[in-house]
């Protein structure tokens, strides 16, 4: 929902608040890394599955580096959350970064044609590169990488039940840490034959600012604690306002465009009675009162964004 704000100013900056980008990303990812390098031997080309609301920001591009050696797809999932009127600036930015093989997905989807075109693409990447130690192999081969929960297991799944008409083979979670290590190959598709290699979600060991950061921690990459769900939310009012996209103004009943996150939870929490009852001291002594519990209200904002009840983004 696109609407033309009133008069009403909106904050030209988010003030991060000195954050410590680097303490919300985990240090246990060296052992996926080097699971991935160890059986890059095996591999026919290398599918980077990312969120398409966040297409530069978040990329591992240390890790691609070290698999470049492999032909390698872009696949932008959920393309059905992003701003697809967006699509042709963005695959302009990634030809300038040397990215020039790009598909936009939605693996909810099994019937869209984008999804139908990974077969096709990959088998013409690898039929015109070497293939080295694997060329008399007649099966191809490919490694899925990706940061967390970018739906690298839901487009394994989608894959085998649109081309094998089978159920999912890999976990599928709405957190970041689902897969934990490099698993066996999993078939997808009978002709031409293809096995996919799920892997671990591996942040980029460098960040490159605490944006990119919280557009990280917005899209669901990051655990929301160890980012606070309270800064997550205004990041979120912040992100719709400064897009001009008020579809939360209509989700919500809110009237007009707010700036103000207090003002909105507020309003969230009493809409969907999410309260809490505590006692408070007064002149007279005790008495229980109702206060709106900001932390559902935050949670139920950050949900409806992901599920795309507020609207089309691209973050980036």
């Amino acid at each position: 929902m696109r609407l033309i704000a009133t008069l009403r100013s909106f904050r030209e900056t988010f003030d991060f608040g000195g954050r410590d980008v680097a303490s919300w990303f985990p240090r246990h990812m060296a052992k996926g890394v080097r699971q991935m390098k160890s059986i890059l031997h095996k591999v026919d080309c290398v599918v980077e599955v990312h969120d398409a609301r966040i297409p530069l920001s978040g990329r591992n591009l240390p890790l691609q580096e070290d698999l470049s050696v492999r032909p390698h797809l872009l696949v932008l999932n959920k393309m059905d959350l992003a701003d697809m009127t967006q699509k042709q600036r963005v695959l302009q930015e990634l030809e300038k970064r040397g990215v020039s093989n790009v598909l936009f997905t939605n693996c909810a989807d099994e019937t869209s044609v984008s999804l139908r075109k990974v077969v096709p693409r990959v088998s013409n990447l690898i039929e015109l590169s070497p293939r080295f130690n694997r060329v008399e192999e007649k099966d191809y081969s490919l490694m899925v990488m990706g940061i967390p929960n970018v739906g690298k297991s839901s487009f394994i799944n989608a894959l085998r039940r649109l081309h094998l008409k089978r159920g999912k083979a890999s976990k599928v979670g709405g957190e970041p840490g689902i897969t934990k290590a490099v698993l066996t190959r999993i078939q997808v598709c009978q002709q031409p034959q293809i096995y996919l290699l799920d892997t671990p979600g591996v942040m980029s060991p460098r960040i490159k600012n605490v944006e990119v950061g919280m557009k990280l921690a917005l899209c669901g990459t990051i655990l929301d604690h160890l980012v606070g769900e309270d800064a997550i939310a205004d990041y979120l009012l912040f992100s719709l306002n400064k897009h001009q996209l008020f579809g939360y103004v209509e989700h919500y009943g809110l009237g007009e465009p707010q700036d103000d996150l207090q003002t909105v939870l507020k309003h969230i929490a009493v809409k969907l009675h999410k309260t809490r009852r505590m006692k408070a001291l007064t002149g007279v002594g005790n008495i229980t009162i109702t206060v709106p519990n900001y932390s559902l209200a935050a949670f139920n904002f950050i949900r409806a964004f992901r599920n795309g009840l507020l609207g089309r983004i691209t973050l980036d």
